[in-house]
C-alpha cells in the first residue's frame, strides 16, 4: 500500500488567493494536518474533512503524524502558510521521510508573503531581490546579519520575514541599523500586515522609519534598492527599459 503526502502552500489562507492544485489537493485529501490558525482559515470548504493539529514549535511531530497515517494508505495533506518551500513544512518532510519507501512526498506550491505584499504595495520585486528571516529560532544571529550586510551591499531590494514578535522585540530596529550601515535612512521601504486576512495593512515609509514602525509577526517588511522609488503612492522598483 503506498501513501501520499502532499505539503501544501495555502498562500495568505483564503480560497481566492490559493492554487487551482492546493485546492483540488485539499478537496481530495483524506485529511489535513497543520498548525491551527492555518487550518482555521480553510472556512467552511473543508469544514468537514478530518483534521489534525499541533501547536508551534511541533512541526517535526506533526510531520511524523502525517507519515504514520500516509502508512495507513490515507492521502494526507500538511499545510503551510505561503508556500510550502519558503520557510515552510517541505524541507522538513522530505528529510523525515528519506527512508520511507511506500510514501510519495508531493510539494503544491502557494503564494508567498513576498509576492502577495508586493501585488498590494506596487512593484517593489520587479528586479533582483532576496527575502532573509530575522527569526533566530533556526539561525544564529551572526549570520542573519551577515546576510543582511551582504544583500545591502549588494544593492537588492530585500524582503524581511518574520521581523519581530512580542517575544523576540527591537528585531527591526536591529536590522534597520544594520542595513543603513550600506544603505541611507531615506531608502524607500514599506511593510505589510496581516495581508490577504482582516486587518490588512500596507505602509510606504523610509528605512530610517522602520525602526520604530508597528511590526510584528505577521508583518513582511520590504527595502527597496538604489533604484526604487513611488510613484502615485506606489513603491516601484524599475526593471529597466531596452
Amino acid at each position: 500500500m503506498r501513501g501520499n503526502i502532499y505539503v501544501v502552500g495555502m498562500g495568505p489562507g483564503k480560497e481566492g488567493m490559493m492554487t487551482g492544485d492546493a485546492l483540488a489537493v485539499l478537496d481530495g485529501a483524506d485529511l489535513i494536518v497543520g498548525y491551527p490558525v492555518y487550518l482555521d482559515q480553510l472556512g467552511e470548504r473543508f469544514a468537514k474533512k478530518e483534521k489534525y493539529s499541533t501547536g508551534m514549535r511541533q512541526e517535526k511531530e506533526r510531520c511524523l503524524y502525517c507519515i504514520e497515517r500516509a502508512k495507513e494508505g490515507k492521502k494526507v495533506a500538511l499545510v503551510c502558510s505561503g508556500d510550502a518551500g519558503v520557510y515552510g513544512m517541505a524541507s522538513l518532510m522530505l528529510e523525515l521521510s528519506e527512508e520511507e519507501n511506500d510514501i510519495e512526498i508531493s510539494v503544491i506550491p502557494g503564494i508567498t508573503a513576498a509576492l502577495s505584499g508586493a501585488a498590494l504595495l506596487g512593484a517593489p520585486l520587479s528586479h533582483d531581490f532576496c527575502v532573509i528571516s530575522l527569526s533566530d529560532l533556526l539561525t544564529p544571529a551572526e549570520g542573519i546579519e551577515r546576510r543582511l550586510r551582504a544583500a545591502a551591499e549588494g544593492d537588492f531590494v530585500i524582503v524581511l520575514y518574520n521581523p519581530q514578535s512580542r517575544n523576540r522585540s527591537g528585531y527591526m530596529k536591529r536590522a534597520a541599523d544594520i542595513l543603513m550601515g550600506s544603505i541611507l535612512g531615506d531608502r524607500p521601504c514599506a511593510y505589510v500586515k496581516n495581508i490577504g486576512r482582516e486587518g490588512e495593512e500596507a505602509h510606504i515609509c523610509t528605512l530610517s522609519e522602520l525602526g520604530d514602525a508597528d511590526i510584528d509577526m505577521f508583518t513582511t517588511v520590504f527595502i527597496g534598492n538604489s533604484k526604487t522609488r513611488i510613484i502615485k503612492d506606489k513603491l516601484v522598483t524599475p526593471r529597466g527599459m531596452v
